[in-house]
């Protein structure tokens, strides 16, 4: 059961008309103490370390088949029955599929100025320099 105590704590202030200085009652309940990562409602605590109890890394399997690698999308099923979804072959994909851009956006002195990516680039370049601007300010 959760406990509540008050605290008498002095204040830093004094009266102006007797010159005492004035006690504050802080009310210090215990109830909420806070949980580490592996707590969360279970009993079982991982080893401790310096910030409390560490969450143990889970190891997820990896498949190594190489047959299976190339011929189906692994982790495709998140279903206990059923397979993975197997790879068709390329003529049976879209062909924009095969022009998709795989690296960096180009960048803003090859884009088109009359198009709204270029404007959306240059808007966040702005952006990305004032923030960076504003970190060198000193105060």
């Amino acid at each position: 059961m959760a406990a509540i105590t008050w605290l008498s704590v002095p204040c830093k202030k004094l009266f102006h008309r007797n010159l005492a200085p004035c006690m504050r009652n802080i009310q210090k309940a215990d109830f909420a103490k806070p949980v580490g990562v592996a707590g969360l409602g279970s009993k079982k605590a991982g080893k401790l370390g310096k910030l409390g109890p560490v969450a143990e890394k889970i190891v997820l399997p990896v498949e190594t088949d190489t047959e299976k690698l190339v011929n189906y999308v692994c982790g495709s099923n998140i279903l206990k029955q059923g397979q993975d979804v197997q790879l068709k072959p390329d003529s049976e994909y879209p062909d924009w599929l095969w022009s998709l851009r795989l690296t960096k956006p180009p960048p803003l002195e090859e884009m088109d100025p009359n198009s709204i990516q270029y404007w959306r680039r240059l808007r966040k370049l702005n952006i990305q320099r004032q923030s960076r601007l504003m970190k060198l300010r000193k105060y």
